[in-house]
């Protein structure tokens, strides 16, 4: 797989910002998206990516951290409360592996539970309507897990540290 170097793009005008997170809701249809400079506390989030091919999946995902310029990715993990690990997990975990194979970046894992839900009940709430394939959902769901991974403490956060596959 090509690795992918996250670099601002060249022709806009520099400008000073803050550290930035990029965060990751993955699905088996879509990857919700959310940004947020790390010390604002207060994430956004940004058009969710489909997942038609994995070359396309992986070049959409190389463009949006180029557009952002991300300095670490939060990706959501599925955490049971028995504490096994379910399907969705492990999926969470092989998809995080490509991460760090495509993109030099720190990966974070932060507790999901919840975080789709909450989008949903969000959306209801402001009186649209939660379609779940148009990726606001998914989007804002990220924008949650996000705003959690923002609210520890730096020293509770853990990059993952997984030996990288060749």
């Amino acid at each position: 797989m090509r690795r992918f170097r996250a670099r601002p793009s060249m022709n806009r005008k520099k400008r000073i910002s803050l550290p930035k997170l990029l965060c990751l809701d993955y699905g088996e249809k879509r990857v919700g998206v959310a940004v947020a400079e790390q010390e604002a506390r207060l994430a956004f989030p940004r058009a969710a990516l489909f997942k038609t091919t994995r070359k396309n999946f992986f070049a959409g995902l190389a463009a949006l951290i180029r557009e952002e310029a991300p300095s670490a990715i939060v990706l959501g993990l599925p955490v049971r409360q028995d504490g096994a690990e379910s399907l969705t997990a492990r999926r969470v975990r092989n998809f995080a592996r490509s991460l760090r194979r495509a993109f030099d970046l720190p990966l974070y894992f932060m507790d999901e539970t919840l975080s789709s839900a909450e989008a949903k009940m969000l959306l209801r709430e402001s009186g649209q309507k939660p379609y779940m394939r148009d990726g606001r959902v998914d989007s804002l769901a990220a924008v949650k897990i996000l705003e959690s991974f923002l609210r520890l403490a730096p020293e509770k956060r853990h990059a993952v540290v997984e030996a990288k596959a060749q």
